[in-house]
């Protein structure tokens, strides 16, 4: 039998070792995408590495503006710039997904947008003014939906930003491509430049391409365009980067998107 003075003893340390297993249990059984999301937006908070390189981009952009505004042009001239991780950071609302190990959702996406309080990446505000006030007019095209538009409007204009109102505020209707909002905008305006952090925001070519592979061949095809009239912001978090790599099936269970990332990353081993 176990002595009494001994038992206290005996039970904390099975209730410590129980413990220990539970939470090695919880580690192991957390989802790798949840726990890079989480990483992402550490990263996107934190990290000068990440602002510099959103500085990096606006800086590119104000050179292309200065070179723009010079030559003849016989329709007014726009840039056209996407609005999540483009503009506005949405990395509160992905940090606490994650860290609640839960999957995007549309639901609670929405209410975060309708709140209007997501901060801006750094240097957009400046250069979309100084765009403005080379008169450049200021187009957002964006796949938030219609119901979004109050919210996204409050947001925009939280912060002054130029042409934030109805007309300039292109939402996602039928279609998640971005290319017949692009043709409605140059209708009545030349596109000088476009901003945004996937490449399904610059080009058609994008448009839901099976695998990452074509969507590098692309690329490689367009390079002379990045840096100049196709500006690209940093976004470890989320994209069709993604997409391709789960073949567009966003129906995967977290084990399975462990699976896909797993047979997909290069190691040592």
């Amino acid at each position: 039998m176990i002595d009494k003075i001994k038992l206290p003893l005996v039970v904390a340390l099975c209730t410590f070792f129980c413990a220990c297993t539970v939470k090695h249990q919880t580690i192991q059984t957390r989802s790798i995408a949840n726990n890079g999301k989480a990483w992402a937006s550490v990263w996107q908070q934190r990290a000068a590495e990440y602002k510099a390189l959103c500085f990096q981009a606006y800086n590119s952009a104000r050179v292309e503006v200065d070179r723009a505004v010079k030559i003849p042009t016989d329709k007014p001239l726009a840039i056209v710039t996407d609005i999540d991780e483009t503009v506005l950071d949405n990395s509160p609302y992905d940090a606490q997904r994650a860290f609640n190990n839960l999957e995007y959702d549309t639901k609670t996406w929405k209410q975060w947008t309708a709140k209007g309080i997501a901060d801006t990446v750094a240097g957009a505000p400046s250069f979309l003014k100084y765009a403005a006030s080379k008169g450049i007019t200021i187009f957002y095209i964006t796949n938030r939906d219609e119901e979004e538009r109050a919210g996204t409007l409050k947001n925009l204009q939280r912060y002054g930003l130029p042409d934030a109102d109805n007309a300039h505020l292109l939402l996602k209707q039928t279609s998640s491509s971005k290319e017949s909002r692009r043709r409605q905008v140059l209708k009545t305006h030349n596109i000088i430049m476009l901003c945004g952090d996937n490449l399904a925001d610059f080009d058609a070519l994008y448009d839901n391409i099976p695998g990452e592979q074509n969507r590098d061949q692309v690329t490689q095809k367009l390079t002379n365009l990045f840096g100049t009239k196709y500006i690209v912001l940093p976004n470890p978090s989320y994209g069709d980067w993604e997409g391709a790599l789960y073949n567009w099936n966003y129906k995967l269970s977290p084990a399975e998107k462990d699976s896909v990332i797993r047979a997909a990353t290069k190691t040592d081993r």
